[in-house]
């Protein structure tokens, strides 16, 4: 019983390392790209408007879909790992 409360609690560690990860990556993106660094951006041009603008607009919705797909993809390999898979 100890091995499987051991594995769950790896299992969860594993888990909520790879969520943190993400929501930080998310946040350096959104937060970081679209309003901290738009001065810095504003003369890259990218679909007719500067790079910051689009970060702030469009890259946050599309880095969080990306970081969607691939929280899947990881989470089944952590599922199978564990020996937690649907499958």
């Amino acid at each position: 019983m100890s091995e499987d409360n051991q594995s769950a609690q790896a299992y969860w560690r594993a888990n909520i390392a790879l969520v943190r990860n993400l929501l930080i990556v998310w946040a350096l993106c959104s937060f970081g790209a679209g309003i901290i660094l738009r001065p810095l951006l504003m003369g890259i041009e990218i679909g007719g408007t500067d790079l910051g603008f689009w970060f702030a607009q469009q890259g946050s919705i599309v880095i969080f879909i990306v970081i969607i797909f691939y929280y899947s993809w990881r989470m089944n390999s952590l599922d199978r790992k564990f020996g937690v898979d649907e499958e």
